[in-house]
This record gives structure tokens, C-alpha cells and sequence, in this order.
């Protein structure tokens, strides 16, 4: 049988909704605990006899602990630990069919480690190895029957105020936490903004416009999106992408806006920014930093193993490298350049399509030949 005080509807424990974020702890307060309102603690009263609940329960509610609630049957003080949530329970050791031994064994892995949820054991047993039992079970303080109502009172108040001190530390722990969280998230957002700036201003010196950047990262993220890429991953390439070639920062400007073709030497010249834009991005902490450091490394590697600067080969390129080439490849063929004018798109299709199996992932080009090319361009 389970009672809620002043006759609450047994049937509705979600009337005592979930613990709302305590309010940051303040460290060194001396008056910490005195402002816990303690009366707002949920207590959990579990005893086999019906009469020793209802003077349990006259006690705390003169008392002012209104939120209780009890049950005559101990083989429901889990489930109702589970869904009450409270900060005190208590408990009688002598039961029937199931002790306090064998609550408190049900209830142990219930309790968070971390947590600090006080026990009371009310029982007529004083034996010390009664005792010994129950606290070695998690029980934390004890309390005679027949018991001294003053006492009773100052041992959940004693048991109480560290049980919201804890509370407390732990919600101003959380808000550390937090707010750690979200100064890194800004460093990073900082940085990363830094950085495409920094591609964009790269990419100024050889497309008029400076939007090649941001092509390449929609296009790599259509075709990401359409191989099934998770979410997280996505959104990283998305953002990743119009960093691939911010290492063109390192390269001058003979070289990166000379109208006609390159020479060994200067073609030798133009293949370091992407060892140069790796060594821009690398010890990034983030995964997207990490993966924009990956993405300028490895865009100009090949599919058969002839790429630079590396020369993998096949899956060993990693797959944001590997859609990236693809993007990077279709935009620049496709819009005019310093050195030549752009090709139709279907020479394009047609170029990319030839290039399966030696410059560009078969199962990418396959993919890529069923996106809506012309809405990217």
C-alpha cells in the first residue's frame, strides 16, 4: 500500500515534477545551508506497519516536510525511489516479505556514486552488527524505535543540510561546466572565423569574386549528405571545406596568377599549400579544426595513389579529402580562372566522369553524377 501526505493521489507521483537546476553554490558561504529551504526535501518513508508510518508522517508534517510519501510495501521502494526522486529515505529494518537489508540492496544501484542521498533506519534493533550490516548496505545514520521525536527531527535535519549542500555544489559544478563549454565553443568559433577569413582572403588572389570557397563547401556537403554521412560529420566537412586551400597563403603571387601554364619548378611551388595549409591548421582541438587540417593536407591526393603531397591511395585518403577533391575539382573547371576560361558543364561532367578510378573515388562520382550540378555552379 502506498500513501501520499495529505491525501495525495497515490497515482500521480509526477505531481512532484524533476528537481529544477539548483542555484549556483557560492564557496566559502557561511550561510550556505542556513538559506537551503530543507522543508522542500521529498522524503521517502518505507515501514511494513501502517500505524508506524502514520506517526512517522504526523511528525515531519508538524514539522513542515510536506513532500512525503510512504508505502506498507518494501518490494515497491525502488520503483517509487525511481520515480519520487527523493533526498531522505526512510526506512524500518524489519520487514516483511523484504527486509531493509534487501531494500537497500535494490536501492544501491539507484544511487549515483557521485550522489550523496542520505538513509535513516528506523529499527528496535541496536545490535552492532545490525548496524554494521545496513551501513556496510549504504544506510547512513540510525534511529531507536521507539524514537525520541526531537531526535528523529534533528538527525533528517543533520542528514538533510549536506544532502542540499551537495545539491548545490553539484548544480554550481554544472555551471562551471557549462560555462567552460561555451568559452571554448567561442575560442574555437573565434578561430575558425579567423581562419576563413584568412581562405577567403587567400582565395581573393585567384578568383575575383572570392566565392570559390564557398562553393566548394555547399557542393562538398550536398555530395557528403548524399552518401549518407552522419550529422555531425556533415556539418564538420560543411564548415571544414572552404578551408582547403588557405595555405595558398604561402604561394606567390608569379606563381598563383600567372596567365599560362606552370613549369616543373613552379608547379613543385604551387603543390606546398597543401603541406602549407596542414601546417596552418594543425594542433586544432576541435574535430572540425582537426578535419579542415585533413581536408588541406590530403585534397590533392589522388584515387590510384598519383596525387600529392603524400600520394595515397584509395581509401587511405580520408573520405572528407576525398569529397572535397571532387567539389574543388568541379567548381574550378567550371568557373573561369586565371589561366583559362571555364569549361561547359557538360565537358565537365564528362572530364569528372572519366576521371573514376584514377583521380576521384568511383562510389563519390557515381554519387555526385545525380546531384542537380547546375543549382551548384
Amino acid at each position: 500500500m502506498v500513501k501520499w501526505a495529505k491525501e495525495r493521489d497515490p497515482a500521480s507521483p509526477a505531481q512532484y515534477p524533476r528537481r529544477a537546476p539548483s542555484p549556483p553554490f557560492q564557496p566559502g558561504s557561511a550561510r550556505g545551508a542556513a538559506r537551503l529551504e530543507l522543508k522542500q526535501a521529498r522524503i521517502l518513508l518505507v515501514d511494513d506497519q501502517a500505524a508506524n508510518l502514520g506517526v512517522l508522517r504526523r511528525v515531519l508534517e508538524r514539522a513542515g516536510y510536506l513532500k512525503l510519501l510512504e508505502t506498507t510495501d518494501p518490494r515497491r521502494a525502488a520503483a517509487l525511489f525511481a520515480s519520487f526522486q527523493p533526498d531522505l529515505v526512510c526506512l524500518d529494518l524489519h520487514m516483511s516479505p523484504l527486509d531493509g537489508y534487501g531494500v537497500l540492496a535494490e536501492l544501491e544501484p539507484l544511487i549515483p556514486p557521485t550522489t550523496y542521498l542520505p538513509i535513516l533506519m528506523l529499527t528496535g534493533d541496536s545490535s552492532a552488527e545490525a548496524k554494521q550490516r545496513a551501513l556496510s548496505l549504504g544506510a547512513m545514520d540510525f534511529v531507536t524505535k521507539p524514537f525520541d521525536v526531537d531526535e528523529v527531527l534533528l538527525r533528517i535535519h543533520n542528514l538533510l543540510v549536506p544532502r542540499f549542500m551537495h545539491l548545490e555544489l553539484a548544480g554550481y559544478n554544472q555551471a562551471l561546466e557549462r560555462q567552460v563549454r561555451e568559452r571554448t565553443h567561442a575560442l574555437e568559433e573565434s578561430r575558425l572565423e579567423v581562419l576563413e577569413r584568412l581562405a577567403v582572403a587567400a582565395e581573393f588572389r585567384d578568383d575575383a569574386t572570392g566565392r570559390h570557397t564557398r562553393r566548394v563547401g555547399r557542393l562538398a556537403s550536398t555530395l557528403a549528405e548524399r552518401i549518407g554521412v552522419g550529422d555531425a560529420e556533415l556539418e564538420d566537412i560543411t564548415r571544414a571545406a572552404p578551408l582547403h586551400d588557405i595555405g595558398k597563403i604561402g604561394v606567390s603571387d608569379q606563381i598563383l596568377l600567372k596567365p599560362g601554364k606552370l613549369n616543373d619548378e613552379e608547379y613543385e611551388l604551387m603543390k606546398r599549400h597543401a603541406s602549407i595549409g596542414a601546417e596552418i591548421l594543425a594542433g586544432g582541438r576541435s574535430p572540425l579544426i582537426r578535419m579542415a587540417a585533413e581536408i588541406a593536407h590530403h585534397h590533392h591526393e589522388r584515387w590510384d595513389g598519383s596525387g600529392y603531397p603524400v600520394g595515397l591511395r584509395g581509401d587511405a585518403i580520408p573520405l572528407s579529402a576525398r569529397v572535397v577533391a571532387l567539389a574543388d575539382a568541379f567548381d574550378a573547371l567550371s568557373h573561369t580562372r586565371p589561366y583559362r576560361e571555364a569549361w561547359p558543364l557538360h565537358e565537365v561532367l564528362a572530364e569528372i566522369f572519366r576521371q573514376a578510378g584514377t583521380h576521384f573515388d568511383p562510389r563519390l562520382v557515381a554519387a555526385f553524377m545525380t546531384l542537380p550540378h547546375i543549382d551548384l555552379m
